[in-house]
């Protein structure tokens, strides 16, 4: 029996967990899978000294950038997109990090996706945003970052958005945590009216189903999807990296 498992913190709420679990039973596969809620990255040397048996992680808030610097080794796609949301750990303990988030994303945006939809603007620049934001880039989608504080490489503060800035953006993606439950009554604080039904609202949070930012979107009849498939996707891709990689 091997152990696999998400890292994060303030956890209880996972798809992963249960997704797994779930998996690993119907397929009678020899594995469990459980969530390690860590206080601070520091913690993540003793918990793999301590449970050996551990074979592969999932990666989550906080830690997909925090992580990479307990890594053994990084593949190129992780290395590019700078965050890591899955890791390997072998035999000899060697940890090697992945990044399965972009792949989740593209592969769920795609379909909702029409020829007029050629600016993205990416809010938040947290480690999922950088997945998003290298699935644009394959894409061939141009963006650019909203953030609370103006810095390097950022194009907007929110205090500087307007409805005629919204509505250049077709594509509007929340990479930030604001609405995830139980703070269900949180969301991103831009300016809504510039949006319309030409726009597609992408929330990476699956935990309330339809949070307050893609209420709004709706309400102004943009096509709005929240972040299961994504997890799905991208959770299907670290199984067959920990399957190869084992």
């Amino acid at each position: 029996m091997s152990r696999l498992g998400l890292l994060g913190k303030h956890i209880d709420y996972s798809f992963s967990r249960g997704y797994f679990t779930k998996k690993f039973t119907a397929e009678n596969l020899p594995h469990t899978y459980e969530n390690f809620d860590l206080d601070s990255i520091s913690e993540l040397p003793k918990l793999l000294e301590n449970n050996p048996d551990i074979v592969g992680m999932s990666v989550t808030i906080p830690y997909k950038q925090q992580v990479m610097s307990f890594l053994d080794s990084l593949d190129e796609t992780a290395k590019e997109i700078g965050a890591v949301n899955t890791i390997t750990v072998s035999k000899k303990g060697v940890l090697t990090g992945f990044n399965t988030d972009y792949y989740g994303f593209k592969k769920s945006i795609t379909p909702l996706l029409k020829p007029s939809h050629k600016k993205a603007l990416i809010l938040g620049t947290g480690g999922a945003s950088k997945a998003v934001a290298y699935a644009l880039k394959q894409m061939e989608i141009d963006f650019d970052y909203v953030s609370r504080t103006m810095r390097d490489g950022i194009t907007y503060t929110y205090d500087l958005l307007s409805e005629e800035i919204i509505a250049q953006y077709q594509i509007i993606i929340n990479c930030t945590p604001l609405g995830t439950f139980p703070k269900v009554e949180l969301y991103p604080e831009i300016p809504y009216q510039g949006i319309s039904k030409a726009h597609v609202l992408f929330d990476l949070i699956y935990n309330p189903e339809e949070t307050q930012f893609l209420k709004f979107g709706k309400e102004q009849g943009a096509t709005t999807c929240n972040g299961h498939d994504m997890l799905r996707f991208q959770a299907e891709k670290a199984w067959q990296i920990w399957n190869l990689e084992s």
